[in-house]
């Protein structure tokens, strides 16, 4: 599978869902969504995470990047839609293990995917707060004994990825960092509408909802001109 360093953040061509979701059965190894804030605000840190795992093309920004680096049949593949890709492909034969958000969110997120997907295997869940090592500790040893195929943790990067790490230290697995994607799947937080998803600008409907995310979404300019002369 053809990979390429963007800003020291190794990241994986995928022309399909398909194609990734195989690909992570065979490596059983972290999935870690790509984009452009990540390239651009890579430390040595999370670059050493990335190098271990399967950095997917999340962003437009990373999909720009792959293209420009030769990769002509890049495509987005966005992380709120892959993990339910993931279980639509295989929740008949494998196992899975839910982490993160709150509560009532992640109570509800198991709920709706037993309805969704009769039969499925969620060998066990629980919310995002790890407050301390005993909690940790506690996590790591159950998802060892039981042994889950796929691991979701909804907790925000890098928070996520930290923890992936030393989990799949005890436990092999297929991992994937979701951020809000329980939010979003159980309807508390809404995705851009449709024709904004298709057209590649739902970072442009997040800051029509909230102009206060300027700030964080002047990055994509900063990227786009680094990219186009260069230097990135």
């Amino acid at each position: 599978m053809n990979s390429v360093d963007i800003n020291g953040v190794k990241t994986y061509c995928f022309s399909s869902k398909k194609e990734i979701i195989d690909f992570a059965f065979i490596e059983k190894k972290s999935l870690i969504a790509i984009n452009a804030e990540k390239i651009l605000h890579a430390t040595d840190r999370t670059r050493e995470l990335f190098s271990k795992s399967i950095g997917y093309s999340d962003g437009i920004g990373a999909v720009w990047a792959l293209k420009k680096k030769g990769f002509r049949e890049a495509v987005k593949i966005p992380g709120c839609e892959l993990w339910l890709d993931i279980i639509r492909h295989s929740f008949k034969e494998k196992t899975f293990y839910l982490i993160g958000s709150k509560q009532e969110v992640i109570e509800e997120t198991v709920e709706k995917l037993k309805n969704e997907f009769p039969g499925i295997s969620i060998l066990n869940y629980r919310n995002g707060y790890i407050i301390t090592e005993s909690d940790k500790k506690s996590l790591i040893e159950d998802i060892r004994l039981l042994k889950p195929d796929v691991v979701f943790i909804a907790m925000g990067s890098p928070k996520q990825e930290l923890l992936i790490e030393e989990i799949q230290s005890a436990h092999p697995a297929v991992y994937q960092g979701l951020g809000g994607s329980f939010d979003v799947y159980v309807g508390k937080v809404q995705r851009a509408p449709e024709w904004w998803v298709k057209n590649n600008l739902e970072w442009a409907y997040r800051l029509v909802k909230q102009p206060s995310r300027i700030k964080r979404q002047i990055y994509l300019v900063k990227f786009a001109f680094l990219l186009l002369f260069n230097k990135i």
